[in-house]
């Protein structure tokens, strides 16, 4: 999981009072739900002093909260943290959802999926990032994982046909882990 190298991270000598963390996708539920990316960023991060901006899942209207928050985000991403789901997701950009084709709003809400509706950035946003680094562990992920690294089109992490300002391939500035 990815909280664990956020807790080791919070440990280096990182200038974290210059660091922005922006969530890449969070569940709708409540605040502290054990669900939430957020409380693990939280807990992972300690006292580290990063700015923490956290997706407004808790607002009335989602809609206008996610088109907010895509308004927040900055020009370039410095670094951008991708996992990869046993089905091939990444972010919240799941199989067949609706989201994957947003080609003009950097956040945007999903279908329920896995009983949670979720707010994600989109393949646009991600396209911000100058670095990726990817964070991929449990023997689940195997075949996504080869999948991915083999350019696999049909999953949503390797979609890059349909969106060529996404790549999640062995490309400059991806990271793997």
């Amino acid at each position: 999981m990815p909280w664990a190298m956020f807790a080791r991270l919070a440990h280096e000598h990182v200038p974290w009072e210059h660091v922005a963390v922006f969530q890449v996708d969070e569940r709708v539920a409540p605040d502290g739900d054990p669900d939430r990316n957020l409380t693990h960023l939280r807990e992972g991060l300690g006292a580290a002093p990063a700015e923490v901006i956290a997706m407004p899942v808790k607002d009335a209207d989602l809609e206008a909260a996610a088109a907010a928050y895509g308004w927040s985000l900055p020009g370039r991403f410095g670094l951008v943290h991708l996992g990869l789901g046993p089905d091939g997701h990444t972010a919240s950009l799941v199989p067949r959802d609706p989201v994957l084709e947003v080609p003009d709003r950097l956040v945007a809400l999903t279908a329920p999926y896995m009983d949670h509706q979720r707010m994600t950035l989109t393949y646009p946003a991600l396209a911000r990032a100058q670095q990726v680094l990817w964070l991929i562990t449990g023997a689940d992920k195997r075949q996504p994982l080869s999948r991915l690294v083999m350019g696999e089109q049909s999953i949503p992490a390797n979609d890059h046909d349909a969106r060529p300002y996404f790549r999640a391939g062995p490309v400059r500035g991806i990271r793997w882990l």
